[in-house]
């Protein structure tokens, strides 16, 4: 069964998002980038306000757009993002010499981490294989530049295929986003990951406008006529 996750900025759109039958809640802010992060204590109150509601949908929060260099940067940040509740971390990983360095400090740093392979130039399958050996309790593929085209463009479905086995052979859960559209479901429901991430397809005007009741519900519509739960 593939899952849904929208990813939200603020309770309202949490709350709606878990409304329209969204599996996952993914917190970030879409104005600074593919991985833009909240601050902490918004994504305290998000979290707060979901569970407040009993809504027990595993929740992701994004740590932000840091270089692989800035290691100490980002394991404080992963800190303080899964001290806030979240159910798990969001990490993006971009091909650099330090990208396997960033992932074993991550593996061991205490936290539910999920990396988030960049993909606008494709995956880099050692650096996948990489994290899959290190016990990540998933894998997500994802683009930074939205305006230059969706995963599909980004990736060939060849390696995508082959990036969702990797994950699985190693036991762990795996989505794909990066610009995806209704357009997609077919697709998506071809290579069947556990999970699909969308902002710009949920939202009117571009993924830095607010979430919309009307493209939510139509997506989920179409993706569940695809891949019924």
């Amino acid at each position: 069964m593939m899952r849904l996750l929208v990813s939200v900025r603020s309770v309202d759109e949490a709350l709606l998002a878990a409304g329209a039958g969204a599996d996952f809640i993914d917190l970030k802010e879409p104005g600074l980038g593919a991985l833009g992060g909240l601050p902490v204590a918004s994504i305290a109150t998000i979290v707060a306000a979901l569970r407040g509601q009993r809504i027990t949908l595993p929740v992701s929060a994004t740590i932000g757009d840091l270089p692989m260099h800035a290691l100490g940067d980002i394991l404080a940040r992963v800190s303080a993002v899964g001290a806030s509740g979240v159910d798990y971390v969001k990490v993006g990983i971009t091909r650099d010499p330090k990208a396997s360095a960033a992932l074993d400090a991550l593996a061991g740093c205490g936290a539910t981490v999920v990396p988030v392979f960049i993909a606008d130039h494709g995956l880099d399958e050692t650096l996948v294989a990489r994290a899959a050996a290190l016990g990540f309790p998933a894998l997500m593929a994802d683009t930074a530049d939205k305006r230059a085209g969706s995963l599909f463009d980004a990736v060939p479905v060849a390696a995508l295929r082959r990036f969702i086995a990797a994950a699985r052979a190693a036991g762990a859960l795996v989505g794909l986003a990066g610009a995806l559209r209704q357009s997609h479901a077919m697709a998506l429901a071809d290579l069947a990951p556990d999970f699909a991430g969308f902002r710009s397809a949920v939202c009117l005007g571009g993924r830095s406008e607010a979430l919309d009741a009307s493209c939510l519900r139509d997506l989920i519509d179409a993706m569940r006529q695809v891949a019924p739960a």
